[in-house]
């Protein structure tokens, strides 16, 4: 699962920008009216940053598809891939269920962002947040932002705790047992807030290589994944021609039996959960941050790049990686066994390099509820609660609830600006009636937000399954009170 997905070309340059930070190894020391003065222009080039954030992608800022194709398949192999395959493998599930559920499941991602995202964001050219304003009114869509900005930061914050795991091991810090809430020691909140500062401060100073240099260090944080779990292969018991690879795979690894405390899984958890987790970003709508910047719907397609190395494959090397660490939640532990300082590399790179553009898009949530804030200070913020979120073991133990939460908060929204952009006109109701009104609320999109999500809670179907009848509610009741408001307002013209 990635964290976030935006375009790493046009992403916020930051201080490195197209000229690069001076080298202080070539250039001789500053005394301080200089330092004073050189500090006040980095902060000048940060505050004139920006993206497109609150107006349409011009044409000529539009891109190939080769680089949507790039930013899928950099993003998807990410830190939260070592749990989340791991934790399939712990709940039991069948190698069968596993390998149809993941195939299925990702397809229907897939098509969600082909079909659902992609075309609006090529219509409209907006990130969704600035585009929700027209639907939902300023007021709504800044309680909808900082309930979006929290969630991309508490995913930061899980990613972080990955990294923990791996850096830890080094220092003698247990990981925290699957039940664990709240940090079990001090070396963890330290090592949190260590990883945490360093995470944020790269974030802050040079996004731009940075992105660059995620999309150099992403295959090979994919090469790790896969040698990693070949080279756990024999201690599993599997023969050197993988004559018994199938018998192994079914009865040691994905043998149906959950670990103790852990919910069997079977065929439609696996599919649902490859479908939804990423439902804020396809469904719910958030990747028209990426897509407002692509020539055709058409590139939603290459979201298949993301989908099927990181969650299909990066999973299936996860699950045999906790097999062979004897079920043990550890990553960076499983890392290690596996493939030594490599794995450890692996787990803190994949840790950083999508938890520095979830703190950016976490910046871009909140930048409409501080218009006059430059990015940087916002991505400052951001980190912050991240670092501090970072410290609760939870957020990561705990990353297959949180996921299916997470998309499900946010799913309401997605089905309100879908239902606002392409039913409400074929049924003769008038759009955007919050821009036109001047309302700082839509009251019949907020109606709708919390009573999907309060008839969500109220299912008696698993987790997972809840958000799609959930999407069905939200869209059929937002037209119905669409239609009783367009019919009062046209009686009142009478």
């Amino acid at each position: 699962m990635r964290s976030i997905s935006v375009d790493r070309r046009s992403a916020c340059n930051y201080i490195v920008g197209e000229h690069g930070i001076a080298d202080s190894s070539r250039t001789p020391p500053l005394d301080g009216n200089k330092m004073t003065s050189r500090l006040s222009n980095i902060v000048s080039r940060m505050d004139k940053l920006y993206e497109f954030d609150r107006e349409e992608v011009k044409a000529e800022n539009l891109h190939s598809g080769a680089k949507f194709a790039g930013v899928f398949a950099g993003e998807h192999v990410a830190a939260t891939e070592f749990v989340i395959g791991a934790f399939f493998v712990l709940h039991g599930v069948r190698l069968v269920d596993l390998l149809i559920g993941l195939a299925l499941g990702n397809l229907l991602a897939v098509l969600s962002w082909t079909l659902i995202c992609a075309p609006i964001a090529t219509r409209v050219r907006l990130t969704l947040y600035w585009y929700l304003r027209r639907i939902a009114g300023p007021g709504l869509t800044a309680v909808y932002n900082v309930a979006n900005a929290i969630m991309y930061c508490i995913l930061a914050g899980a990613m972080i705790s990955i990294s923990a795991t791996a850096v830890g091991l080094g220092f003698g810090i247990p990981v925290p047992p699957l039940d664990a809430v709240y940090p079990a020691s001090v070396g963890w909140i330290v090592l949190a807030f260590l990883i945490g500062a360093g995470f944020t401060t790269l974030a802050i100073l040079g996004f731009e290589r940075l992105s660059r240099f995620a999309s150099v260090c992403s295959p090979w944080i994919f090469v790790i994944f896969v040698a990693g779990a070949l080279a756990v292969l024999p201690t599993l018991g599997v023969e050197k021609d993988l004559s018994n690879l199938w018998q192994v795979a079914t009865t040691r690894i994905w043998n149906g039996q959950p670990s103790p405390g852990q919910e069997k899984f079977g065929l439609w958890h696996i599919l649902f959960f490859a479908w939804f987790a990423n439902l804020a970003m396809h469904i719910g709508l958030s990747d028209m941050a990426l897509f407002r910047y692509a020539k055709r719907s058409s590139y939603g397609l290459y979201s298949a790049f993301g989908m099927y190395p990181g969650h299909m494959l990066a999973w299936i090397c996860s699950g045999v990686m906790v097999a062979a660490a004897n079920r043990a939640m550890n990553p960076g532990l499983m890392a290690y066994q596996a493939a030594g300082l490599a794995g450890i590399g692996a787990v803190l790179l994949a840790g950083w390099t999508t938890a520095n553009p979830t703190l950016y898009r976490a910046g871009l949530a909140l930048q409409i509820v501080t218009p006059n804030w430059p990015r940087w200070k916002i991505t400052l913020v951001a980190g912050a609660i991240t670092t501090v979120l970072a410290c609760f073991p939870v957020f990561f133990l705990k990353l297959l609830d949180y996921v299916a939460i997470y998309g499900l908060v946010l799913m309401p929204i997605g089905a309100i600006v879908f239902t606002e952009h392409w039913i409400l006109p074929r049924l003769g109701i008038e759009q955007y009636q919050a821009e036109k009104k001047g309302w700082a609320f839509n009251w019949n999109a907020a109606i709708v937000w919390v009573g999907t999500l309060v008839a969500c809670f109220y299912m008696p179907i698993h987790l997972f399954f809840r958000w799609l009848p959930g999407y069905f509610i939200a869209v059929v009741s937002y037209v119905i009170l669409q239609r009783i408001t367009d019919s009062r307002r046209g009686a009142e013209r009478v």
